[in-house]
């Protein structure tokens, strides 16, 4: 009997450690975000373009977390009118706010990215990181790809 209450005891003080240990999916997203940050990308949590100015009602908007991964582009001279905003719905591209045509880089990238962006200071993708590290290569190479041409 002693033995059980010491055993009860123990389980009692070690069961709030319990929530302290990451689960599976919090390790994978943390291996996502650091072969991101490895391989030259930023993450931040962003909203989704359109959703502030109301493009999407807000039963379409997706739950969840959405993610940036994006890419630091170098100053640019002159006026810096680099801006534009794709949303990406069933496989279709659709330029948001005026936006020019899609990036070619873009064309082939994965089908579980909810749009792309690019600003005076990076140019970049959102997700759900529903992936894994090779779901994020692919998004690494599309991004260095329109960042390549961004440079010109």
């Amino acid at each position: 009997m002693k033995y059980l209450l010491i055993i009860f005891i123990i389980a009692v003080a070690l069961a709030p450690l319990r929530h302290a240990i990451p689960s599976r999916r919090q390790r994978r997203i943390a291996r996502m975000r650091e072969y991101a940050a490895v391989h030259g990308l930023f993450v931040e949590f962003r909203q989704l373009p359109g959703a502030a100015r109301g493009d999407k009602s807000r039963a379409e908007l997706p739950r969840g977390d959405i993610i940036y991964y994006g890419k630091r582009l170098p100053p640019q001279r002159g006026d810096g009118g680099r801006r534009g905003s794709w949303a990406q719905e069933n496989h279709d591209w659709r330029a948001l706010h005026g936006s020019g045509p899609l990036p070619e880089a873009l064309a082939q990238s994965p089908g579980d990215i909810l749009a792309a962006s690019v600003d005076e200071n990076s140019c970049g993708i959102y997700w759900q990181e529903t992936g894994d590290e090779a779901a994020v290569e692919q998004i690494r190479e599309a991004i260095e790809a329109w960042a390549g041409t961004l440079g010109r």
